[in-house]
């Protein structure tokens, strides 16, 4: 698998200016790590996003969210969003927000 450099722009113009993002290659694309963390990616031309199981079944009841099954097993508490559903920036800078919130609220990993 490989990522959208596009789509991997976008989400580095979302999260500019927080502290501590690293990118690393995983999960067949590029996932972003936040305090060691690993916070939201792009797989193909598709967010991949950690919303914790607090806000898991809210982030699936959106628009064009998805389970996140890479392993053909669901990973609950990370989505996949189809493209469609972050056409505009405020709508990926949304789904990128619900990501930071909770991965701060985590401990930070080093």
């Amino acid at each position: 698998m490989t990522y959208d450099d596009g789509v991997a722009q976008r989400v580095r113009e979302a999260l500019d200016g927080l502290p501590d993002v690293v990118e690393k290659k995983m999960f067949g694309g590029l996932a972003f790590m936040l305090r060691g963390n690993m916070c939201c990616g792009v797989v193909r031309d598709q967010l991949m996003l950690r919303v914790g199981m607090e806000g898991y079944e809210a982030a699936l009841a959106r628009a064009h969210a998805r389970q996140m099954d890479f392993t053909g097993k669901p990973l609950r508490g990370f989505v996949y969003v189809a493209a469609a559903g972050f056409d505009s920036d405020k709508d990926l800078q949304d789904w990128v927000d619900r990501s930071v919130q909770f991965v701060m609220s985590l401990p930070a990993k080093r």
